[in-house]
């Protein structure tokens, strides 16, 4: 992705990606079909995707076609935001193992500090860490002792 669309006086502007750099950004299977068959016939200047009437598709289209403030109030998460979904994309990439560095490219973040602002462990991973803990600590001393990248001094 080298640039996107935003609002702005008399219309929508296009400018360079907030980072000013080239973004790639991975596909995942199940959105290979949807997305052949979108840029099917097209070629890389043209939308992805058009608003209503055919023009440009914007942020009040998106709420508007997906009846934002419904669905959330229908799934009982009236605070749930687009950019949320954000956040969950990149807890679940996280989760899935993808490493840090590279979650910071997918998500175009200049800092690694700001990738893990976006990462939200809930409880069941809370507990898992301290499952894996326990595990750790019941082992003999001997056996920990191997793990350890260092020895510690007393």
């Amino acid at each position: 992705m080298e640039r996107q669309l935003y609002p702005g006086s008399g219309g929508l502007v296009t400018k360079q990606t907030k980072g000013r750099r080239a973004r790639y950004v991975p596909i995942l299977n199940a959105l290979e079909p949807v997305l052949h068959r979108l840029t099917d016939g097209k070629t890389p200047d043209d939308p992805l995707l058009r608003g209503p009437r055919g023009g440009v598709l914007t942020t009040a289209t998106v709420r508007d076609a997906t009846k934002w403030e419904h669905l959330v109030a229908e799934l009982g998460l009236p605070g749930l935001t687009r950019h949320g979904l954000r956040h969950t994309g990149a807890t679940w990439l996280a989760d899935s193992g993808v490493p840090l560095h590279v979650l910071q490219q997918i998500l175009g973040h200049q800092s690694i500090e700001t990738t893990t602002a976006y990462l939200h462990p809930d409880h069941r991973h809370l507990a898992e860490a301290a499952e894996q803990a326990n595990r750790f600590l019941s082992q003999s001393p001997n056996r920990r002792q191997e793990k350890l990248p260092y020895t510690p001094t007393l």
